[in-house]
């Protein structure tokens, strides 16, 4: 995991995620999905490109069942922008950098 990443866990998604000054992208992930390698290096740039604007993480799903059920994640990769301690924005599946980076660009703004 890159060095700006944060991995999230069911242990410390309330104080790094949901008490966050910042606004927070969530990538719920595992080892076994496809799509899921296919947005982390997207996930990773936007880690760099936003740092000091929006804390980003990853949540795999398979050590972290608690928190997955909380947000009823049912399909991954799923992406949940944060603000504020509630979900503003979500995405489900492999998407594009600038569809992420749009959502992103309104919470910041």
């Amino acid at each position: 995991m890159a060095n700006n990443l944060v991995e999230f866990t069911d242990d410390n998604f309330d104080a790094e995620v949901l008490k966050s000054d910042l606004p927070v992208l969530v990538d719920f992930w595992a080892e076994w999905c496809g799509p899921c390698k296919m947005i982390s290096p997207i996930v990773e740039e936007i880690a760099s490109d936003y740092n000091g604007k929006v804390k980003v993480g990853k949540v795999n799903i398979d050590f972290n069942q608690q928190v997955a059920m909380t947000y009823g994640i049912r399909g991954i990769p799923a992406l949940l922008v944060f603000n504020s301690g509630a979900v503003a924005n979500q995405i489900v599946g492999a998407v594009p950098k600038n569809h992420i980076t749009e959502i992103l660009d309104e919470v910041i703004t």
